[in-house]
């Protein structure tokens, strides 16, 4: 993707190869953005002297491993190997310029000037991280800059390659629109050629259709069945028509935000601006479908992809700029044969194709292919999409439920069927539970500067932090504001673990051992090489006592301290390895068990065995929302972001001002704001069975006074409680206050201040 004029950079993902078409005239940087990762840099051209200073020097492991298929990463294969028989190259023969090596330095490039068109195939060699070994350096991506010479031929320059071999694609013309079919089952990819430019969908049952009758995508309906406004990857992923019947499903979508409820742009629209006669998407269409006799509108209610609008504050609606890049795609699946139409909108007066209306490509895919389901998150606003992913155990909880939620970047359990999040509750409560939570982003901090980094970044003493040591700690801001709350593991002198929920995290440590100078410290993030599942619950500790082996020189699990970690085997020394912490998010006795996610499946399985005589029960979010909020324990975007600091979040403990010497970031900051506080986390116990939700204001008469950041209905106390954020002014156990619903006014929940946590206030039962 294009990152400014005439630059473009491609992702190379670790263990696989990205082929990247070059120019005579170009240059290009293969950048380790994270360190520590090989690059491999095999070039194809009729002149061998095409790319200067490039000699393969050894074989090209990686181009000698693919193996083509069918499936996604198996069709990016093939077409890689495409390229090579092209080039009368044999993949068993393939060689390669070696770049980078075990030490190479975060952010370390290499510059090639092209000299004749050629192909530029990167590879990152990748290898599993081992789990049970102390020096830990995970695989990572790799990035190729391409900066294009004056003469390159702009149309030869492709779009992001197909998903799978397209059974036929068009481009649909800026200020166009055009027709087509498809069958059910079969998949439509809607890519946004240059960016910001909207594209209207149409879609009708195509046996309806011949029979005389119009069913059309109707926005109405679709809001009200999933009750959102934008279907998204997931189970509210359908649009229906007006007989309630689904005939689109969203598979994939790298934006993410978009709009059903407007018209396509119209005749009067432009006429009413000032602009008869412009050309519209409305008029296209009516052309576009003159062939099936569908009757012309004067406006068409539309799924205008890569339209940025919303409500604002005053219910007026509003639009900007669409949010997509060059290469944006909405991957859409036919759940009916359909005739569809789609547009690449005209308007050029306001922001609604970053005023330059561009071209928008469609490119439909047969119904046998299979695409994981997906939503894209970027990581900074110039950053390539990541797509959702599966979590190592997906094959054991998809097998349990259908429900699904998209965390942080991964598909996790809501809630299992048979069980349900009350039954799951009780069963972590009395007995034991095990829950997916690889979501977790981890990373891990290498290298002998890896302690100053921490030590100056988070709020904890790590100088204390012991090998075999878990801390629990907070990541700040300068001015205070919780950037994460974490969880920092000691694996030796120099070899550090961190653990948090926010994927940013790693690049936040990155930007300040830059700025802090220290060039000897490795941040790789290792979220693909360790998932983990907690279980916890009274009987956790007899359930995986049975199961983990520990060596000499580890704690056995039965004498695993709280808030310390053993690395070990399953069931013996000659099985899977795998991290053990005595931690959890539910305020019970419980472990959290770490393994690479090859091992994922067979871990699970060992635990569901073996948790059976203890009445084990799968754990999903819905019931560990229930528990987090009984015990206390905080959670980002609800109780802490960047506007509210670890005392008004609740977790002033993970700020040791007065036994900490050292600066970190914030620390200033937190100074001042615990001298003189402002607001304070509490715990609210409701009248009445109404939840207060996040967000809702909490009054003392007229004034507001706080507000809620998580609220539920308690099952062990039987009431409804909320954690409130409130003026310190109020803070005092027993003040009354209300909880406002609907505008805070019409309908006020009374309520009653009360200490945190609700359950268990003393923290026996995780210490026991």
């Amino acid at each position: 993707m294009p990152v400014r004029d005439n630059v473009e950079r491609y992702r190379v993902r670790p263990g696989g190869v990205t082929a990247v078409k070059v120019f005579g005239g170009d240059r290009f940087d293969v950048i380790d953005h994270f360190g520590r990762q090989g690059a491999e840099l095999t070039v194809l051209a009729e002149d061998p002297r095409a790319v200067a200073d490039t000699r393969p020097d050894a074989a090209a492991t990686v181009l000698r491993g693919l193996v083509g298929g069918k499936d996604e990463d198996g069709y990016s294969a093939a077409r890689i190997l495409a390229v090579l028989s092209e080039h009368g190259v044999r993949q068993d023969e393939a060689t390669a310029a070696r770049l980078f090596g075990d030490d190479s330095p975060a952010g370390a490039r290499e510059s090639f000037t092209v000299v004749a068109d050629a192909v530029v195939l990167v590879a990152a060699p990748a290898a599993p991280m081992l789990v049970h070994t102390v020096h830990q350096n995970p695989p990572s991506d790799l990035f190729v800059e391409v900066e294009r010479g004056a003469n390159t031929p702009r149309e030869q320059l492709e779009l992001p390659s197909p998903l799978a071999e397209p059974l036929w694609e068009a481009r649909i013309d800026a200020s166009t629109a055009a027709s087509y079919e498809v069958r059910a089952g079969q998949f439509i990819q809607i890519l946004d050629v240059a960016g910001r430019q909207c594209s209207d969908l149409l879609a009708f049952d195509a046996r309806a259709l011949g029979d005389g009758q119009e069913f059309g995508l109707d926005a109405t309906m679709t809001r009200t069945l999933i009750g959102a406004a934008t279907p998204r990857p997931g189970l509210t992923g359908k649009f229906y028509d007006s007989r309630a019947r689904p005939l689109l499903e969203v598979v994939r979508d790298t934006v993410g935000r978009h709009d059903t409820f407007a018209l396509a742009c119209t005749a009067k629209y432009y006429a009413d601006m000032g602009y008869p006669g412009h050309v519209n998407c409305t008029d296209n269409f009516n052309a576009a479908f003159d062939q099936y006799g569908v009757a012309p509108r004067v406006g068409w209610p539309a799924l205008n992809l890569f339209y940025n609008t919303a409500f604002d504050a005053d219910h007026q609606l509003i639009s900007d700029e669409p949010w997509s890049r060059p290469g944006d795609y909405v991957l859409l699946r036919a759940a009916a044969d359909l005739v569809c139409a789609s547009s690449a909108c005209p308007d050029d007066i306001d922001p609604a194709n970053g005023w330059v209306p561009t071209d928008i490509h469609v490119r439909v895919y047969d119904s046998t292919r299979r695409f994981s389901v997906a939503v894209g998150h970027r990581l900074t606003p110039d950053a390539e999409p990541v797509l959702t992913k599966q979590t190592g155990f997906a094959g054991r909880t998809s097998a349990l439920t259908r429900n699904f939620a998209e965390y942080q970047g991964y598909w996790l359990p809501t809630s299992f069927d048979n069980y349900g999040p009350h039954q799951e509750y009780w069963a972590c409560r009395e007995r034991v539970a095990v829950m997916d939570l690889s979501a977790l982003r981890k990373f891990e901090v290498l290298g002998p500067d890896a302690e100053a980094l921490l030590q100056s970044t988070v709020t904890r003493d790590i100088r204390r932090l012991a090998r075999g040591q878990v801390v629990y700690t907070a990541m700040c801001t300068d001015t205070g504001g919780v950037i994460d709350d974490c969880t920092v593991f000691r694996l030796g002198d120099n070899n550090f673990r961190f653990i948090g929920g926010d994927p940013y995290d790693g690049e936040h440590l990155r930007a300040h051992a830059e700025r802090l100078g220290l060039g000897k410290v490795w941040i790789k993030d290792s979220s693909d090489q360790l998932h983990n599942i907690a279980v916890q619950g009274p009987s956790s500790r007899d359930l995986l006592d049975e199961l983990i082996w520990s060596p000499a020189g580890q704690p056995a699990l039965r004498e695993l301290g709280w808030f310390r970690f053993l690395i070990g085997r399953l069931g013996g020394p000659d099985g899977p390895p795998l991290l053990v912490s005595r931690t959890g998010y539910s305020g019970e006795l419980g472990y959290e068990v770490w393994v690479h996610p090859a091992d994922a499946e067979t871990l699970w399985d060992a635990v569901w065995t073996a948790g059976e005589p203890y009445g084990l029960a799968p754990l999903g979010l819905e019931a560990l929302e229930m528990l987090r909020v009984e015990s206390a324990l905080v959670a980002a975007g609800h109780e802490f972001d960047e506007q509210t600091d670890p005392f008004e979040a609740g977790i002033g403990f993970t700020v040791p001002l007065k036994t900490k010497p050292d600066d970190f970031v914030g620390r200033a900051a937190l100074v001042d704001r615990k001298a003189h506080p402002q607001r304070v986390l509490v715990g609210l116990r409701l009248d009445g069975n109404d939840v207060a939700g996040h967000g809702d204001c909490v009054h003392i008469g007229r004034s507001q006074v706080g507000v809620i950041t998580s609220g539920v209905r308690s099952p062990i106390l039987g009431a409804s409680i909320a954690l409130c954020r409130i003026a310190v002014q109020h803070s005092a156990i027993g003040t009354g206050v209300e909880v406002g619903k609907l505008d805070g006014h019409r309908k006020r929940l009374p309520a009653v201040v009360v200490p945190i946590p609700f359950y268990d206030p003393e923290k026996t039962r995780p210490r026991s």
